[in-house]
């Protein structure tokens, strides 16, 4: 079969990457990255590092409001699907690149196979729940990566095409740590003796005061706080005169493996991030989430992630008490096989 995969934003690259893996053994696959993310760190550094062939089309849509965006890309999905007839669309996680993606193949009555489905935060503020639940309900395929996501979509009426296979980003860590380790620079500091940050989500970025919090509270931690920014993030923190505390190291975005090795070394990390969220527990390292909701409620509900907003005060206080016992971990989210679980579901569709 002929799989369309629809790839745009920098966690999707990582997912993407095990599963085109698995998927060019049997089928044929047309990559199609729409320029969602088009900054050379959190995009073509993620091709390099994670071995994933370069993108048959590159649709280089780049930054717009949600509407001209994910507009955009339909529109320009839609051509693709033309010429190349693909018998399946893929589409991963909850950008506008994944709605985009799921509506064009839907409208042309293509099946539409979505990898993180069942995801919900309960948040339709949110424009990624949006996209999750609008595009749960195009699909034809469901790949489910815990037992929270398919209880989610039953209570929506979804339960033909679901299956529960784990989540991909397990098969990513288990593959790429060990490389991490080995080939990611010396950050210069000592194992859990600092914070990692990231912030990009709107609800933070968009509103001063919600800013200025996260980086009062940065400025109270009593460890360095490595803190990556997005240039969404950078641009605002110029807009709004913020400067950062002696303590906080802005960095440029960083590549995977770097990510990756700063993240299992952290002392805790700070973030608005889903998939950075996941990532920490399945490292087993802490997470501060700067939100009030969360669509990975397994790492909450196992002590690995606390809830906080953008109250400077919260903040701290969690981040202080970050090395106190968790209650405890599982393989909630797979064995890390579950990107041969999608290619062996894809294939039982063909036939």
């Amino acid at each position: 079969m002929k799989v369309l995969s629809v790839v745009g934003a920098r966690p999707q690259f990582v997912k993407c990457a095990p599963v085109s893996r698995e998927l060019r053994k049997v089928h044929e696959e047309v990559l199609v990255h729409t320029g969602q993310h088009y900054d050379y760190g959190l995009s073509e550094v993620f091709f390099r590092d994670l071995g994933i062939p370069a993108p048959d089309y590159h649709l280089e849509i780049g930054s717009g409001s949600h509407g001209v965006q994910t507009g955009r890309m339909l529109a320009a999905i839609e051509d693709v699907l033309v010429k190349e007839e693909p018998g399946i669309v893929l589409v991963y996680g909850d950008t506008n690149s994944t709605l985009a993606g799921a509506l064009a193949a839907a409208k042309m009555h293509v099946p539409v196979a979505h990898v993180e489905a069942g995801l919900r935060s309960f948040d339709r503020r949110m424009p990624e729940e949006v996209n999750r639940v609008l595009t749960d309900h195009c699909s034809d395929i469901l790949f489910c990566p815990t037992a929270t996501a398919v209880a989610n979509l039953a209570a929506e009426g979804i339960t033909a095409g679901v299956h529960l296979t784990g989540d991909v980003m397990v098969d990513a860590l288990r593959e790429n740590l060990p490389l991490a380790k080995e080939r990611a620079a010396d950050p210069g500091l000592s194992p859990k003796a600092y914070f990692l940050a990231t912030v990009h989500r709107a609800g933070n970025t968009d509103d001063p005061a919600a800013l200025r919090a996260i980086m009062e509270a940065f400025s109270r931690l009593d460890s360095p706080v490595i803190f990556p920014v997005h240039p969404r993030t950078r641009k605002k923190l110029a807009e709004y005169g913020i400067a950062p505390a002696a303590n906080v190291r802005l960095v440029e975005p960083l590549p995977y493996f770097e990510m990756l090795a700063l993240l299992s070394g952290a002392r805790a990390v700070l973030t608005d991030s889903g998939g950075v969220q996941k990532e920490a527990y399945i490292l087993e390292v802490p997470c501060v989430t700067l939100r009030e909701n969360t669509e990975w409620v397994e790492t909450v509900e196992d002590g690995w992630n606390v809830l906080v907003g953008a109250d400077a005060d919260r903040i701290v206080a969690e981040a202080d008490a970050a090395g106190d016992a968790r209650r405890g971990h599982s393989a909630r989210f797979g064995d890390g096989h579950a990107a041969v679980r999608i290619a062996a579901i894809i294939r039982e569709y063909e036939s």
